[in-house]
């Protein structure tokens, strides 16, 4: 089965398509690429081998985004932090694959974010010349990745009234103005993933959520449909393992390390209007900093700590108090008002899947990542972050394409815009509000023009909620979403705070009860 280009396909996934590629997956015969595993990187590997022309099956045992690719921080880094620690290559790298995401990949969900350190009397001047020199290398870096300075701006300095516009809440009292540099944001990595499994989809892939992978060698795999119970094995050319922290229980030859990443939600009104990630250096650490991180439904999402995550592997990895009080405690002397647990509106926390190495602490473990092949003949990616899921993905379809002599054309993932890629004067020419252009790109206008066809599809689904009930019934019959906490927790993040996520609830499960016809 061979490609071509970009919208050579249907990207909408929902139930009916699941169902009825499910059964076709029986007669297929041997397929040339199995994928296990639909985070980022699974979901990258199914496009990269798509879009090469190779026949490509992607299993998830629960949704899409359900393990850690949905618990980042939403940013798309530049690699600061490894050149702090001297590792140059993968700074580099995630400079590179920053470039590619904004500038040609994913561009409606990916923007430009300045970052903000403000100079307290707490910093020193020995520190604040070492992140200033920090932020003209990554200035450096941006250049030699070939990112325009159009797109992200360089390093300098601000004065005291600056800094306190983008980010209000800062303490004034010897405030003497901050230190600014730019990275990229998602506007959620959630959906990041979701777009992803949409291409490969259009590019042929076969996407099954709900399908669990009982075990795999490397010519195949067991699989069971966990909303039928029914068990079918598939055979594969190639089987590729991305399943993250739960690699090494598909293959033990595989010893990984997690460590945890715990984010606090707040309301935006308790940053008061921040437009900037607010950036405040760990005490006694060089190159660790706290953010506070604007953020999608009137919120704002502080991170992010490094803590070794050993023993079995939670589902939904919890924050615990020492790290909540780590947070506040690095934040608040920033801050002109302290903030208290009072303030917290939700918690989440996400296991990186490091490599264990030999030397110590996770926070400074490697995130090379790392491409195995098992004895059984399975390839497992591994390491890695959210930033440079595409080159993971581009390097696990190579090794498996040279080692089983597969013929794939050459990677096309570079330059391969995602479903909803939209920028400049297209995006401006959309003609929807800015809140659903940021969310689908150039599948704005469907989802309004499903709002404006019902009303009740054009009201918000809980009072107060910048979600609308249109969304849910797209996310129905296009993403993917077989349940209300696919919607709540992963299409839409209402479901980071409680409270919300109940008040949503009702929209939710008649989202999913009245299967709408309308757009799909």
């Amino acid at each position: 089965m061979t490609n071509t280009g970009h919208s050579h396909g249907d990207s909408a996934l929902n139930a009916e398509r699941r169902t009825r590629e499910l059964r076709e997956l029986g007669d297929l015969g041997t397929v040339d690429v199995l994928v296990v595993g639909g985070g980022v990187t699974g979901a990258g590997a199914a496009l990269d081998a798509a879009s090469r022309g190779l026949r490509t099956v992607l299993v998830e045992r629960r949704d899409l985004a359900f393990g850690t690719s949905r618990w980042s921080s939403k940013l798309v880094h530049g690699g600061l932090r490894y050149l702090a620690s001297g590792k140059i290559g993968i700074a580099r790298e995630s400079a590179v694959e920053r470039g590619i995401l904004i500038e040609s990949v994913a561009p409606h969900l990916v923007r430009p974010l300045p970052q903000l350190v403000p100079l307290l009397p707490g910093l020193g001047r020995p520190q604040e010349a070492l992140i200033r020199a920090g932020f003209v290398a990554g200035d450096a870096l941006r250049r030699s990745a070939g990112t325009s300075v159009a797109t992200l701006p360089r390093s300098r300095r601000v004065a005291a009234a600056e800094a306190l516009r983008l980010a209000p809440t800062v303490r004034r009292a010897g405030l003497r103005g901050g230190l600014q540099a730019w990275d990229g944001q998602l506007v959620d990595d959630a959906r990041l993933v979701v777009a992803l499994a949409r291409t490969a989809a259009a590019h042929g892939a076969l996407v099954l959520t709900r399908v669990a992978a009982e075990s795999i060698s490397g010519d195949g795999a067991v699989l069971t449909d966990t909303l039928t119970g029914e068990s079918l094995t598939v055979r594969a050319k190639a089987v590729i393992n991305a399943t993250g922290v739960w690699a090494d229980q598909l293959d033990p030859s595989i010893e990984l390390r997690p460590s945890r990443g715990t984010h606090l939600v707040f309301d935006a009104a308790a940053f008061g209007g921040l437009s900037a990630a607010l950036t405040v250096p760990v005490p006694g650490s060089i190159g660790r900093f706290v953010f506070a991180l604007p953020a999608a439904h009137g919120r704002v999402y502080l991170g992010l700590t490094d803590e070794d995550a050993p023993g079995p592997v939670p589902d939904e990895p919890e924050p615990t108090e020492a790290e909540i009080d780590f947070l506040l405690d690095t934040v608040n002397p920033a801050l002109r008002a302290p903030l208290t647990r009072a303030d917290i509106r939700g918690r989440f926390a996400g296991l990186r899947p490091l490599l264990r190495t030999d030397d110590g602490s996770t926070a400074d473990i490697s995130r090379e990542h790392a491409v195995l092949r098992s004895p059984t003949g399975v390839f497992t990616v591994v390491g890695g972050k959210l930033t440079t899921y595409r080159r993971m993905a581009e390097d696990v379809v190579d090794a498996a394409v040279t080692a089983t002599s597969l013929p794939a054309a050459p990677c096309r993932t570079r330059t391969l815009p995602l479903t909803g890629a939209v920028a400049g004067a297209a995006r401006d020419r959309i003609a929807a509000p800015p809140i659903l252009i940021e969310r689908y790109g150039s599948e704005a206008a469907t989802v309004l023009a499903l709002a404006e066809s019902d009303p009740a599809l054009g009201s918000p689904v809980a009072p107060g909620t910048d979600v609308l009930a249109a969304e849910f019934a797209f996310a129905r019959t296009h993403e993917l979403a077989l349940t209300a906490d696919d919607l709540l927790d992963r299409r839409s993040r209402i479901g980071l705070v409680a409270d919300d996520r109940t008040a949503a609830l009702a929209a939710a499960e008649s989202a999913l009860g009245e299967r709408r016809t309308a757009g799909g």
